[in-house]
C-alpha cells in the first residue's frame, strides 16, 4: 500500500512554460547532512537513481493543488511539481513540508517568511484574515479592482488575497455582480468586475481555478472577460462557446465525469489562448498555474479514454467500416487527432502504452483508408495521426508496411499512399507535401533503424523501399525530363521536383549501395541534369546539389558513370548561359568544379579539361579553372616520370641479361613471340 501512496511523477517547467516529465519514482522526506537540512527525495522506480533531492527551504512557497499535487520555485527561472498517484500520499509530503515551514496543514500554500517561524505563527493565526476584503457590493466594485490590481507586484500579497478570496467565498459572490451589472447594463461595473477577474487569475492559485472554472462559475467568469475596457465593444466569447462550438461525441461518453473534464479544459484552453491577452514580460509567470491545471486535466481525461477499451474498439470499428458515412468519418478522424495531440501529455512509459494500444486496434490500416479519401480536411488529420506515429516509433510503422506488402498490390501501400498525397497537393505552396516529405525522411532514414542479432532492419527496409516505393516517388522527375526539356516547368510542379530532389539526395547520402544501383539503372542523374534548363532557379538548384552530394562520395562507381555520361555538360552549359552574373547559381557551379579541384578527383579532372577546357579558360574571375589545368599538367608530367623512370629501369635489367648472339636466328627473333628484342645492343 506504502509503495504506491508515495509513487510520484516529477515535473519540471521548462522555458516555453510547458510541463517536462522527469521520470516516475518513490518519494520520501529525510534529513541529508550535504544540504543541512529536511529534504525531499525521490528514487526512479526502474533503477533506484536519484531523481529529485531538494531541500526544504523555510522561505520557499511551496503549492498543493488538487489534492494530488505539489508545486513549488527552486530558483527564479526552475519550476517544480511533484504528482501524487494517491491523495494519501501528498497528504503525507504536504504534513512534512507544512511540519519543517511551521505552518498548519490545512493551507494551500505556503508563504514566504519575514520573521522567524514561531513569531511569523503569533502575528497571522490562521483564523485572522489575511487581507480585509471590502464588502462585495456594486458601490464597491472600483474598490474591489484597485485592491486586485494592486496585489499583483507582491508575491506575498497575491497569497494573503488568494487566501481571502478562498476562505470568504467571495469568487461567487462577484460573479452574482456580474449578472445584475449585465442587467442593469451597468458598463463601468463590468469593466471593474473584468479587471478583477482577470487580476484573480493572475494570482496564479489553482484551489481559486477550481471554484473559477466549475460549471457552476466559467460561463460568468468567460462574460466578466468580454468587457475588457480598451475596447469599444465586448467580445462575443460566451455565444461562441455555448453556440458555435459544438461538443461533438463520435461515440457516446457515458461517464460524466469526463464529460465534465472535456468540456472544462476546452473552455479553460479558450480562456487562455483566445481571451486572456499575451502576457508582458512582467506577467508570464502569473499564469503558470493555470498552464499546469490545463495540463494535468489532459493528462487525466487521456489516461481516462484510454482505460476505456469498448469505447476505443468502437471508434475504431466505426472508422474502418465501409458503410461510415464521410461525415462521421471525418469526425472521427479529428477525434483521433486530438487524441495524439493530447497524448502528448503523458510520460513516456504511458505515452508508450497509449501507442501501442492504438497500433494494437487497427490504427495504421485505418489511417490508409483515411488518407486516401478525397475530402481535404480529413486527409490532413490523418496526416497529423501519421505524424505522431512516426515520431512515437518510425519502426513500427515500417514493419507494419513491409508486412502489408506481402499480401498487397504495391499501389495501395501506406507508404505509397503517402507518396500519392506528397505528389498530389494541390496547396501552392504544397504545405501539406513538405510535412509528409519529412515524415517519409524519417522513415528512410537509417539512422532511426534498430539492427540485431537475428535481422536488420536497415537492409530489409530499404530492400523494401526500393523494390516497391521508389518508382512511385521517382514518378513525376521521369515524366518531366523524358527528352531533354522540362515538361512543366509551372511554379507548383517545380516546387515537387524539389521536394523529390530534396529526398534523392538525403538517399545518395546515406542510402550508399541502394540508391547507387537505382542511380545508374535508370540513368537517373541525366534525368535531373534536365533540370538544369528550368527557368526556376531553385529548381536548378536542386538538381546541381544533387550531383554534387554524388561527386561529394568520391566513389570512382559514380565517377566513371558521370564521365562516360558527359554528363558535366549540362552543367557548363548553365554556367556559360548563366554569363557574367554573379549569383547562387554562379557560385554553386564553382563551388562543385572547386571541389574536384581541392580533393584531386583524377579522373573528373582529367575529362573536364581534355572535353571542356576551351570553353572554360575565358572564366577568369576565379582560378578554379585554371587550377584544374594545371593539376591535369602536373598529373600528367607524374605519369610521363614515371614512364621513364620504368622504361629506364627496365632498359637497365635487359642490359644486364646476357643473351646468346645468333645471327643466323634474326628473321626467326623477328618473329618468335619465344623470345624478346634485344634493347641494349
Amino acid at each position: 500500500m506504502s509503495d504506491t501512496r508515495r509513487r510520484v511523477k516529477v515535473y519540471t517547467l521548462n522555458e516555453d512554460r510547458q510541463w517536462d516529465d522527469r521520470g516516475t519514482g518513490h518519494v520520501s522526506s529525510s534529513y541529508v547532512e550535504r544540504l543541512k537540512g529536511m529534504s525531499l527525495l525521490v528514487r526512479a522506480e526502474s533503477d533506484g537513481s536519484l531523481l529529485l533531492e531538494s531541500k526544504i527551504n523555510p522561505n520557499t512557497a511551496y503549492q498543493k493543488q488538487q489534492d494530488t499535487l505539489i508545486v513549488w520555485s527552486e530558483a527564479e527561472n526552475y519550476d517544480l511539481a511533484l504528482s501524487f498517484q494517491e491523495k494519501a500520499g501528498c497528504d503525507e509530503i504536504w504534513e512534512k513540508i507544512c511540519q519543517v515551514q511551521g505552518k498548519d496543514p490545512s493551507v494551500e500554500v505556503t508563504q514566504d517568511l519575514i520573521e522567524s517561524e514561531e513569531e511569523h505563527i503569533e502575528e497571522m493565526p490562521e483564523t485572522s484574515p489575511l487581507i480585509d476584503l471590502p464588502t462585495c457590493e456594486l458601490n464597491k466594485l472600483e474598490e474591489i479592482a484597485d485592491l486586485v490590481t494592486s496585489v499583483l507586484s507582491s508575491p506575498i500579497r497575491r497569497e494573503k488575497l488568494a487566501l481571502a478570496l478562498e476562505n470568504e467565498g467571495y469568487i461567487k459572490k462577484l460573479l452574482q455582480l456580474f449578472q445584475v451589472c449585465e442587467n442593469l447594463e451597468n458598463t463601468e461595473g463590468l469593466h471593474h468586475l473584468y479587471e478583477i477577474i482577470r487580476g484573480i487569475l493572475f494570482l496564479n492559485k489553482a484551489t481559486l481555478f477550481e471554484v473559477m472554472f466549475s460549471d457552476e462559475c466559467i460561463m460568468d467568469v468567460v462574460g466578466c472577460l468580454e468587457y475588457d475596457p480598451s475596447l469599444a465593444q465586448p467580445k462575443r466569447h460566451r455565444e461562441f462557446l455555448t453556440k458555435t462550438a459544438k461538443f461533438k461525441e463520435v461515440i457516446p461518453i457515458t461517464d460524466s465525469e469526463l464529460r465534465q473534464k472535456i468540456h472544462q479544459t476546452y473552455r479553460v484552453q479558450y480562456i487562455q489562448d483566445i481571451i486572456l491577452p499575451t502576457p508582458s514580460v512582467f506577467e508570464e509567470n502569473f499564469l503558470s498555474t493555470l498552464t499546469s491545471f490545463i495540463f494535468f486535466n489532459k493528462v487525466e481525461i487521456v489516461s481516462m479514454l484510454q482505460e476505456d477499451e469498448k469505447f476505443l474498439s468502437e471508434v475504431f470499428a466505426q472508422l474502418t467500416d465501409e458503410a461510415t458515412d464521410d461525415d462521421k468519418r471525418c469526425e472521427l478522424v479529428n477525434f483521433f487527432k486530438e487524441f495524439c495531440a493530447f497524448s502528448q501529455t503523458l510520460q513516456p512509459q504511458n505515452r508508450d502504452a497509449f501507442f501501442k494500444t492504438l497500433a494494437k486496434l487497427g490504427i495504421l490500416p485505418a489511417l490508409e483508408i483515411v488518407m486516401g479519401m478525397d475530402d481535404l480536411q480529413v486527409r490532413s488529420a490523418a496526416t497529423d495521426i501519421f505524424s505522431y506515429l512516426v515520431e512515437f516509433s518510425p519502426s513500427m510503422v515500417r514493419e507494419f508496411v513491409m508486412q502489408e506488402a506481402q499480401q498487397s498490390d504495391d499501389d495501395i501501400l501506406l507508404i505509397n499512399v503517402v507518396i500519392e498525397q506528397m505528389i498530389c497537393d494541390t496547396d501552392p505552396e504544397l504545405g501539406g507535401a513538405v510535412q509528409l516529405m519529412g515524415l517519409l525522411r524519417t522513415l528512410i532514414d537509417p539512422e532511426n533503424m534498430l539492427a540485431t542479432a537475428n535481422k536488420t532492419e536497415k537492409s530489409e527496409f530499404l530492400n523494401f523501399f526500393y523494390n516497391h516505393c521508389m518508382h512511385v516517388l521517382t514518378a513525376p522527375l521521369l515524366a518531366n525530363t523524358s527528352e531533354d526539356k522540362c515538361e512543366k516547368d509551372n511554379y507548383q510542379t517545380a516546387q515537387l521536383l524539389a521536394l523529390i530532389l530534396e529526398l534523392l539526395t538525403f538517399c545518395v547520402e546515406h542510402h550508399t549501395y541502394h540508391i547507387k544501383n537505382y542511380i545508374m539503372n535508370k540513368d537517373l542523374l541525366r534525368r535531373v541534369l534536365v533540370l538544369m534548363n528550368s527557368k526556376h532557379t531553385f529548381l536548378a538548384l536542386c538538381a546541381l546539389r544533387f550531383m554534387r552530394r554524388i561527386i561529394g562520395l568520391k566513389d570512382e562507381f559514380y565517377n566513371r558513370y558521370i564521365t562516360k555520361g558527359n554528363l558535366f555538360e549540362p552543367v557548363i552549359n548553365a554556367l556559360l548561359d548563366n554569363g557574367t552574373r554573379y549569383n547562387l547559381l554562379n557560385s554553386a557551379v564553382i563551388e562543385l568544379f572547386e571541389f574536384i579541384r581541392v580533393e584531386d578527383i583524377k579522373s573528373l579532372i582529367a575529362h573536364i579539361v581534355e572535353n571542356f577546357y576551351n570553353a572554360l579558360e575565358s572564366i577568369e574571375y576565379v582560378q578554379t579553372f585554371k587550377g584544374l589545368k594545371t593539376k591535369y599538367e602536373q598529373e600528367k608530367d607524374r605519369q610521363s616520370q614515371k614512364l621513364n623512370r620504368w622504361v629506364s629501369v627496365s632498359g637497365s635489367l635487359v642490359g644486364l641479361v646476357d643473351y646468346p648472339d645468333d645471327e643466323d636466328d634474326d628473321e626467326e627473333e623477328e618473329t618468335s613471340p619465344r623470345k624478346r628484342p634485344r634493347l641494349g645492343s
